[in-house]
């Protein structure tokens, strides 16, 4: 019985991966989001749905994004050559699945949950999947941390009203940072940090939640 549960979520992440192959996600990226068991960071009554392209509640107000949403942001950020790409920040570790899918590309992983008893959920289900290598820190997204920086890429996956200063100084130059910016209206945003200046590129309408300040 456990062997055909199991056969079951595999079969749906498979399906998953093909959908997201379909929509051009690139290969690093697939077999990256491949080996991580999304029906592990969703609540238990919501797993059956857990590989279907829709954002699922976590509680505590917050959401997983849809599995799209989290392959293009990955994609965006490993598209700035991987090779340059070590020390990466996420804003919003949430439930920790992004965090899961980063870990499994990058050097070294930061994220930043201003909610502790989500961080404590997301370091559970790090742990149930044995990807505990990321450094979760439980803080102000709006602030980073300056402590670790510079890192080469940040990825926020909550809706900030402007980009946060403090992270662009926390941005290597040649970084790349992606988020999605608006209140009503929101689009992914991707900016890149030159010895010139600041490149936005507007990309994708999205729906996230809104980044809040302070910690709790």
């Amino acid at each position: 019985m456990h062997t055909a549960h199991w056969t079951g979520y595999e079969n749906r992440r498979s399906r998953m991966i093909e959908r997201l192959a379909q929509m051009g996600i690139g290969q690093p990226v697939l077999q990256a989001m491949a080996g991580v068991p999304r029906h592990l960071f969703v609540e238990e009554a919501l797993r059956t749905r857990a590989y279907d392209e829709m954002s699922l509640p976590l509680g505590l107000g917050q959401t997983i994004s849809q599995p799209y949403t989290v392959a293009k942001m990955t994609e965006l950020l490993w598209g700035k050559t991987p090779q340059s790409m070590r020390r990466v920040l996420e804003i919003g570790t949430g439930c920790g699945y992004q965090t899961a899918v980063l870990v499994k590309l990058f050097g070294e992983v930061y994220s930043m949950e201003r909610i502790a008893a989500l961080l404590d959920k997301a370091r559970a289900h790090l742990r149930a999947v044995k990807l505990v290598r990321a450094r979760l820190v439980h803080g102000d997204g709006h602030l980073g941390l300056p402590e670790c920086a510079p890192f080469d890429g940040i990825i926020m996956t909550a809706a900030a009203t402007h980009i946060p200063e403090a992270l662009l100084d926390q941005l290597v130059v040649g970084g790349r940072m992606i988020l999605p910016i608006g209140t009503q209206e929101q689009h992914l945003w991707m900016i890149d940090k030159h010895a010139s200046g600041i490149e936005k590129t507007q990309l994708d309408p999205v729906r996230f939640v809104p980044l809040l300040p302070g910690a709790i």
